[in-house]
């Protein structure tokens, strides 16, 4: 849900700025004094955002009561009435890591499915629901929240009132006009959270920009939003739209926006990442808040209102030691535990690998490439073509398949991940490349040998979630 904000707060640009920048200088002080804490092996964790749907499997706006008769740490509120949230608990990426997260992620989510079920309704995590229909996101559906109101009456605040116009482009085209960030809520995910060592900082937030096209192919699982086909995960352009403020000019002479590829790579450290954070955009919710400088709340409100598709996270312990982590945003949720399992030990496995390369690969592949393959990946998933580091270009279907997944596996194994649950989850990640079939694929296929009925393909994607198998092996 985010930062939540008292109902009795009031703007103060100038005064937020003060402290940001007060806490921006603290931290800058733990990267010069290296204070930052080297976990060996990483702490791995997860987010995943799920939907709550009616008898006839449309979004049903009841995540409070859903809260209150789930009743249970761990879940919370998102910003539709539609939606609700998985936290989980970070562990250890060696041994049995990735199972324990994979144990932990299917335990709440079948205590949420119960919930849902005693209420009469079902609960599902996928990407964007088919059955989502225009105007079903309109600011009714918030969730009460604070922080969610003052953040769509800012949103509009810094586009001067102009609404936002959404335009995508696919098998379909969207257009659509609206004066509310709801679309936002559109764009449910799996987010994989991984500690990174801070000696090798740069290296592997860099290698998981280089990733992320990959990661993205295999994983897509939004084709649909509101009856039209259009990317393969269209997640990526809603969401950019969705909160569409325009900051500052990048070296290509883009228009930088709040929810990114990002800028270009890191040099030497994430603490550039946090300087533009205070320098490239404007403060979204300048609330202030009285807590020591040591709690980074402006800071991290700040952050927490820039969603770079990788995020760079500086949080601290419970005894307060500060560590860096990455938060991967770019996967969808869905279509089943094991699925979003597999997605996140493939990104974790690839950026391990990539970052154990003796030659640099952000030396290798240009910035504008490695971003040029992440927006070919949204829009054709497995049909994309992208250049990779010996700069061959190719399908990303092919290279995945080919070399990707075994790359991912074997650094696994060198981070002393149990060679079985490796082994299971990249099989996963290594057979939906083979045959081609990640969930857009499935819902598209779906579709052409049933028809436009989307109530229909979502009692069929649900029948196949219960169960629980991987999507590569679902049929239509």
């Amino acid at each position: 849900m985010g930062q939540e904000i008292a109902s009795d707060d009031t703007f103060d640009e100038e005064g937020f700025l003060e402290r940001l920048r007060d806490e921006t200088r603290l931290v800058m002080g733990w990267f010069k004094a290296g204070a930052f804490e080297r976990a060996d092996p990483p702490l791995i964790g997860a987010e995943v955002e799920g939907w709550l749907l009616d008898g006839d499997l449309m979004p049903s706006p009841s995540n409070l009561a859903f809260l209150s008769t789930a009743d249970r740490t761990g879940l919370d509120a998102e910003l539709s009435q539609y939606n609700f949230e998985l936290n989980l608990d970070p562990v250890s990426l060696a041994g049995d890591g990735l199972k324990r997260l994979e144990d932990s992620m299917a335990e709440l989510w079948n205590h949420s499915c119960a919930a849902a079920t005693a209420m009469g309704l079902h609960a599902a995590v996928v990407g964007m629901p088919p059955t989502l229909r225009e105007g079903m996101l309109d600011l009714d559906a918030m969730t009460p929240s604070n922080r969610y109101r003052a953040l769509n009456d800012r949103v509009m605040h810094l586009r001067g009132g102009a609404p936002l116009s959404y335009d995508i482009k696919g098998r379909e085209h969207l257009e659509l006009v609206e004066n509310h960030l709801m679309m936002e809520a559109a764009c449910t995910s799996l987010q994989t959270h991984l500690m990174i060592d801070p000696d090798r900082q740069a290296r592997q937030f860099n290698a998981a920009l280089i990733a992320s096209a990959p990661v993205l192919a295999v994983s897509a699982n939004s084709p649909y939003l509101y009856g039209r086909r259009l990317w393969e995960e269209t997640r990526i352009p809603a969401f950019e739209q969705a909160i569409r403020i325009l900051s500052f000019k990048d070296k290509a002479g883009r228009k930088v926006g709040r929810v990114d590829f990002g800028t270009g790579y890191v040099r030497s450290s994430l603490m550039e990442l946090f300087l533009e954070n205070l320098d490239g955009h404007a403060p979204l919710l300048p609330v202030i808040e009285d807590a020591p400088r040591e709690r980074l709340r402006h800071f991290k409100l700040q952050n927490g209102t820039l969603w770079r598709w990788n995020r760079p996270i500086v949080d601290t312990n419970a005894d307060g030691v500060p560590h860096l982590r990455i938060e991967n945003r770019i996967t969808p949720a869905g279509p089943t535990v094991v699925d979003m399992t597999a997605n996140a030990a493939f990104f974790i496995g690839l950026v391990l690998h990539l970052d154990g390369q003796e030659t640099p690969p952000e030396s290798q592949l240009p910035f504008e490439t490695a971003r040029a393959n992440f927006y070919a990946a949204a829009r054709k998933g497995f049909g994309a073509r992208v250049t990779w580091l010996d700069g061959e270009a190719g399908d990303i279907q092919a290279l995945i398949a080919g070399r990707l997944a075994d790359q991912a596996e074997a650094a696994l194994l060198k981070a002393d991940v149990d060679p079985r649950t490796a082994k299971r989850l990249i099989d996963i990640i290594r057979q939906r490349a083979r045959i081609g079939q990640n969930g857009s694929a499935w819902q598209r296929a779906w579709v052409n040998c049933n028809g436009r009925d989307f109530q229909g393909l979502m009692e069929a994607y649900l029948g196949f979630q219960t169960k629980g198998a991987p999507v590569h092996t679902w049929t239509v």
